[in-house]
């Protein structure tokens, strides 16, 4: 069994971002530093400092629709070269393969083999809501939204994907993700059509284009195609009635956010030629779809303003912002448990003060029943609020530790992981009565000071630092809110 102590003072760590886009790909090295923050009383990252940004590279593809797995790994080791940085060095990092890059069969081998290979990875993957709101903070929207106190809309153009997040006074309140990017549709040197997106399928569609592989897509129907995905894009963004066409585009649901949208800011590769930054072909339609962003942009009415961050948003966002610190105390009853990837967050809704073991074990049997889990099949992490155990007496936990073992039978016998997550700082109280006072057999992970709720995904990475913290991820699913 082992105890996590808590750490005194400040740390720094060294954290790397990798994002593979449709278009391109490129690392972020950070350090990240960590210290206890009195009036939260909890460890944060108060500082974070990039060390290091890598060249730009194009997303190598080979025949058909697979990434190439070797020029891939030398773009990502030459960064590790170019730093001076080994694997072993890194202590938390996250590896994330966006749009339509991430649709390519060999997509998933391809985040799993890096994540194993380029250091203590929590975060392997991301939907396109979480990309969202990876860019959001990346570009430096939510900050400029908290330090202003502005409603902010991020609109990352990429490759495949167009990810859009509302910031409103440094929070997240709505995302959405649409399929407009630069390269639907990829021409050689010569200007002739290498490869053909099913987003491409749907405009030639629709509009009449003639498109085929080994033809030539003459200027007009490049510009007919980048006009006619801006204007899908900013139908989203508009926040009114979405045509057939943007419909079928749709990655999410639209956004539902009603209030007033002070500022628009870009990221993204595409945000290079809304801004102007540069004029170069790279064989898609990123420089027609940047001019028609904006142009159309213009009639929404709302300032467009450039952010901190453009073309490495995202990636920043991946380095910089995933990284969660679990509490003063966890415990684990042994190393071996993580990394954990992927759980599903189930958060039992207690209704009452009043907690018995029979009425804890129903709610969590509820909990689970209402998300589809069958108990013992597959991990998961049981949350638990403040509100329902902050400064419990002996009694109470111990209380609660039966409910839990009674209620994962399954998962206890089948040898699966019991994950808590406690927001009050008792994973180690918890942990020591579930495993010593109460005996249990189970593998168990229990930490605290960390807030969850239902539609969240935790990633919960090994100990760094010999002991010294515990990184976590938590991915959401976002759903579309309206604060107004």
């Amino acid at each position: 069994m082992i105890m996590i102590p808590s750490f005194s003072g400040s740390r720094t760590f060294k954290s790397v971002g990798i994002d593979i886009g449709s278009t391109t790909t490129h690392l972020i090295f950070s350090k990240l530093t960590l210290a206890f923050v009195e009036e939260k009383h909890k460890f944060e990252v108060v500082e974070r400092d990039i060390v290091y940004r890598s060249p730009i590279s194009l997303t190598p593809f080979a025949e058909g629709y697979f990434i190439d797995i070797e020029k891939l790994s030398s773009i990502l080791f030459s960064a590790y070269k170019d730093i001076g940085y080994s694997p072993d060095v890194i202590d938390t990092g996250a590896i994330i393969i966006t749009g339509e890059a991430s649709k390519k069969y060999n997509a998933e081998k391809i985040v799993n083999l890096f994540a194993g290979q380029m250091g203590k990875f929590v975060c392997a993957t991301a939907g396109p809501n979480y990309e969202a709101v990876l860019a959001a903070y990346g570009s430096g929207a939510v900050e400029q939204s908290e330090k202003n106190g502005l409603t902010i809309m991020n609109v990352d153009v990429g490759g495949g994907t167009s990810k859009i997040a509302v910031a409103r006074k440094g929070e997240i309140v709505d995302t959405a993700c649409i399929s407009v990017g630069a390269r639907p549709i990829v021409m050689d040197d010569a200007g002739k059509v290498v490869r053909v997106e099913e987003t491409a399928e749907i405009i030639a569609k629709a509009r009449g284009i003639p498109i085929e592989v080994g033809g030539i897509l003459s200027k007009d129907d490049q510009e007919k195609f980048a006009a006619t995905l801006a204007q899908c894009l900013c139908e989203v963004m508009s926040r009114g009635n979405l045509s057939d066409l943007t419909q079928r585009l749709m990655v999410t649901s639209p956004l539902s956010y009603e209030g007033k949208i002070d500022r628009i800011t870009f990221s993204g590769g595409v945000a290079e030629y809304v801004y102007e930054y540069t004029h170069e072909d790279f064989g898609d339609l990123g420089r027609f779809l940047g001019e028609e962003i904006r142009r159309v942009s213009e009639w929404l009415g709302i300032p467009v303003v450039e952010p901190v961050e453009r073309i490495r948003a995202t990636v920043i966002g991946v380095s910089q912002y995933t990284l969660q610190v679990s509490g003063n105390t966890t415990f684990l009853s042994s190393p071996d448990l993580l990394p954990l990837r992927n759980l599903p967050v189930i958060s039992p809704n207690f209704v009452t003060n009043v907690m018995t073991e029979e009425g804890i074990e129903e709610v969590i049997r509820k909990a689970l029943e209402m998300h589809d889990i069958a108990e013992g099949d597959g991990e998961f992490a049981l949350a638990f609020r403040r509100s329902v155990i902050n400064h419990p007496s002996y009694e109470t936990m111990k209380t609660l530790g039966s409910a839990v073992i009674s209620a994962l039978q399954n998962t206890i016998r089948n040898k699966k992981s019991v994950v808590l997550v406690f927001e009050a700082d008792i994973g180690m109280g918890m942990g020591r009565v579930i495993k010593e006072d109460l005996g249990s057999k189970c593998n168990l992970v229990s930490i605290d000071e960390i807030r969850l709720q239902d539609f969240n995904f935790i990633d919960i990475g090994e100990p760094v630092d010999k002991g010294g913290f515990i990184p976590v991820i938590i991915k959401s699913l976002v759903f579309s809110t309206s604060t107004s």
